[in-house]
């Protein structure tokens, strides 16, 4: 007779919880199925290693899982240790008991952790978020064991009997809502698969019931003992330190005897869906080139090579493991969007966990694998506590080691990829304190001659003509006549033309208290002009102002007289640096910069004293060509700032027309 009874739940009300919160993506519930079985798999795998589980010669592990969209169901079975009546009522009855924990306390002394996944026991009743009934069908490893059924229909009510299950391992089939029926489909199960299962450490297969009828049962095999022996797996479970150098070769011997006969096994039946040896957890030493690429082309399907990566590699003082790639940027800093996938023992948990990655860092792409990550209840999301502060600062730490070394021991390819790598660069300078420090003496920048320099090497060559002054190029085009006026004076700049630069100048300001940056265009110093007198300059200046601003109808116009040495140039605009710093500060705040009375950004008109056409303005302040020579004047001096509006773009071509039409006269 079957056994009634009520599930045992610790907290009050806990049910609905777990059914409708417990996890924030629904389709979660197939990542934690799948890992029970992996669980199952591992548990009885490490008997067998300890003596106390017999295993069949040739034994094969794997994980099925099958859909049926007629019957609405969907089907996780393993070949694991399996349950009795009695660990069902003690793992299954009892909510939040956890199995993988009972069964670590049970054999701290005789096994490792490795490779056991579940915490909280809170995994199988995912399955009640999509489905309206749950059964359970298992037969213990256990000698003498019935194989027991039990089922639930979404309540705190359960039914458990003696089942029919001839074959060790446990059989979990879910009857789907109504809400939840894409998950029987084909192509939406394996889609969630790929996403979580990816790199599961135990094989998983999938197939569609309702196909594989019609295929005469031809694509799953059936969850029994084969002819394949899985020792690797074992052996990964109880890998250790580079003292045991000598185990892991004679280790690695049957590896190879056992990928060879993998390797030929797979040619004759089905393929698993998951990879069970990522590239991650194998030694960097044993890795080729290739072999990342592949891996990253793979798993983020980017078929431009990433440009270098960093394997991770940690088992002191906490186990860690990963690649991180510097992908190819081709696209602005704030359309960067990196995706760094964390798992814990091979199981996808998210993506982009700031607690674990620092947001600078999210910028790259990677897998980062650590089963010390102290998870929450729905393993989605991280406990706050120092620990993971830990993680973090290693990851960081090797990073910055990474780019540093380069830097010192391979300048050449480290220049090669600065464009590409700066944004991460500068953004971790700005964000973290510790990376800065690692860091600083590493950032380089391009100068007008195209040569990579560091800021000291700037401030160096240039201490004789302006000295702690750094002037910078945030746009080649626009600014290309004051980069001339540069060159003619042997004078030089460094490019600065990320939207990251703007901070970034504030941040090195901050950390070199003497040190000045300018933009090109921020200034005239004197090595561009010659000597003029006070008086002459302010009775100048005030002439020019007045005729200028009548020819334009600027009344706010900000006007200066220089006599530049350069005399083929008229006129250009300054840009004071703060006052543009503040203006764009405020632009980014979707504030109005002329609420502040600071006009156009601190536009200033330098007027050449020793131009001719200057000259012709002051001879001919009521001249009939003084007005039109005044408004093109400022205008050219303003294109070769920055463009013009669609209306004063229009204006500035008739106007050239009409003063090509009085020269033909």
């Amino acid at each position: 007779m079957a056994k009634q009874g009520n599930l045992s739940i610790n907290s009050e009300n806990i049910f609905p919880i777990i059914k409708k919160w417990l996890y924030s993506d629904h389709d979660i519930f197939i990542r934690e199925l799948v890992s029970n079985g992996c669980d199952a798999i591992t548990k009885l795998k490490k008997l067998s290693v300890m003596g106390e589980f017999d295993q069949p010669e040739g034994t094969k592990y794997q994980v099925n899982v099958t859909v049926n969209p007629e019957e609405k169901t969907i089907r996780f079975i393993d070949n694991g240790i399996g349950m009795t009546e009695g660990e069902v009522d003690e793992y299954i009855n009892q909510i939040a008991f956890s199995g993988a924990e009972a069964f670590l306390n049970q054999y701290k002394d005789k096994a490792s952790d490795e490779q056991i996944i579940g915490h909280f026991g809170l995994g199988f009743y995912s399955a009640f978020m999509v489905a309206d009934r749950v059964t359970i069908d298992t037969l213990s490893y256990k000698e003498g064991a019935a194989p027991v059924h039990w089922e639930c229909d979404g309540g705190t009510e359960f039914s458990m009997e003696e089942g029919d299950r001839e074959e060790r391992g446990t059989e979990i089939t879910l009857y789907l809502n109504e809400d939840s029926y894409e998950f029987c489909n084909e192509y939406r199960a394996r889609e969630v698969l790929e996403k979580y299962c990816s790199f599961m450490p135990v094989e998983i297969y999938f197939a569609d019931e309702t196909k594989e009828e019609d295929d005469d049962k031809e694509d799953i095999p059936d969850v029994v003992d084969s002819t394949l022996a899985d020792d690797k797996e074992d052996e990964l479970d109880f890998e250790g330190d580079d003292d045991k150098a000598s185990d892991e070769d004679e280790d690695a011997e049957e590896d190879a005897e056992d990928d060879s006969e993998e390797d030929a096994e797979e040619t004759q039946g089905p393929k698993p869906i998951n990879e069970i040896h990522p590239l991650w957890t194998r030694h960097p030493n044993d890795c080729k080139e290739e072999e990342y690429k592949d891996f990253y082309r793979n798993v983020f399907h980017d078929y431009r090579e990433p440009l270098f990566w960093i394997h991770l590699n940690m088992d002191y003082p906490f186990n860690l493991k990963g690649i991180l790639y510097f992908p190819k940027i081709n696209t602005k800093y704030d359309t960067i969007e990196g995706t760094i996938k964390l798992y814990n023992n091979q199981v996808f948990i998210a993506d982009n966990i700031k607690e674990v990655i620092p947001e600078y860092l999210l910028l790259l792409k990677g897998c980062i694998d650590c089963p010390d990550l102290p998870l929450n209840v729905s393993r989605s999301a991280l406990q706050n506590d120092g620990f993971v502060k830990k993680i973090s600062n290693y990851i960081t730490k090797k990073v910055a080691e990474k780019l540093s070394g380069m830097c010192k021991t391979d300048r050449e390819n480290y220049e090669k990829y600065w464009d590409d790598i700066c944004p991460f660069i500068k953004f971790g300078c700005i964000r973290d304190e510790k990376f800065n420090d690692r860091m600083k003496d590493y950032i380089i920048f391009k100068n007008m001659d195209d040569k990579y320099i560091t800021l000291p090497d700037y401030l160096e060559a240039a201490k004789d003509k302006h000295e702690n002054q750094v002037f910078y190029i945030t746009d080649p085009i626009a600014q290309s006549q004051y980069m001339n006026m540069f060159r003619d004076q042997e004078m030089d700049a460094i490019y600065l033309t990320d939207q990251i630069d703007s901070t970034f100048i504030t941040h090195l300001e901050q950390r070199n208290p003497d040190v000045r940056f300018m933009r090109i265009d921020s200034d005239l110093t004197d090595n561009f002009k010659e000597e003029l007198d006070e008086e002459e300059e302010k009775k100048l200046t005030e002439k020019l102002a007045e005729i200028f601003k009548k020819a334009t109808g600027q009344e706010q116009l900000i006007l200066k007289v220089e006599k530049l040495k350069n005399e083929d140039t008229p006129a250009m605009i300054t840009v004071q640096e703060q006052s543009r710093r503040m203006a764009e500060m405020m632009e980014m705040y979707g504030m109005d910069s002329s609420m502040t009375g600071m006009g156009a950004q601190g536009e200033t008109l330098v007027l050449n004293l020793n131009n001719s056409l200057v000259k012709y303005v002051m001879d001919h302040e009521e001249g009939e060509n003084t007005s039109l020579i005044c408004q093109q004047i400022y205008d050219l001096a303003r294109i070769a700032n920055h463009p013009l509006k669609p209306e004063e773009m229009t204006a500035f071509v008739a106007r050239s027309n009409q003063i090509l039409g009085i020269l033909a006269k």
